[in-house]
Order: structure tokens, then sequence, then C-alpha cells
């Protein structure tokens, strides 16, 4: 079963920004759910330096339709200069659960 539902992951930097950006994705309709997971340390290459930090992981489910509206969200609003936002689209769930995001989120 094909369903219309994304999940998005992105990171911030600090827990504060991670509550705030969740209750604004729900509010404006942009995502369903925003699940903020525990810190947990980044290692990665940016501008030819080796950088660590520690972020909050965010899990954002969000109907497919409103993607674009949800990235563009994000990137106004993110502190990174080029912050990760990676979406993967759904390809089964349970239905009333399909239902609930759909009936909450973009579209």
């Amino acid at each position: 079963m094909t369903t219309r539902i994304r999940l998005v992951f992105t990171s911030v930097p600090d827990e504060a920004l991670a509550e705030s950006l969740a209750h604004q994705l729900v509010a404006a309709g942009l995502a369903a759910c925003v699940k903020a997971l525990p810190a947990c340390r980044s290692t990665y290459r940016w501008e030819e330096q080796i950088e660590r930090t520690t972020e909050i992981p965010l899990i954002i489910v969000a109907h497919a339709e409103g993607y674009e509206a949800l990235e563009q969200h994000l990137k106004a609003v993110h502190p990174y200069d080029v912050p990760e936002i990676l979406a993967i689209d759904c390809s089964a769930g349970l239905p009333d659960y399909l239902h609930w995001v759909t009936s909450v989120s973009a579209r």
C-alpha cells in the first residue's frame, strides 16, 4: 500500500529550538507530529574542518503534498547555513494513523 505520508529528518543545535520548531510546524499544519529525540553527537566535515557538535534530531511526520512548504519553513528558521533536511516516503502504515496524518497536515 502506497501512502502520501513523508518522514522528514532534520537536526537542531538545542532543545529550545527543537521545542519551538515542533510547535511551529504542528500549529501551522505543516506536520501532524514532530518527535524530538535525545541529543546525539554529530561528526561531519564543514569548510575543510572536521566538526563535532551535539544536536537534537527531529522526525517530522507530514503529508507529502505539503513538503515544499515544510522545507521552506525549515530553511527560513534554521540557524545552520545548510541544514540537514532529508525526506523519505512511507510505503505503508496503519490505515487509521495514515488517515489521521492526512487529516491534520497540509495537503
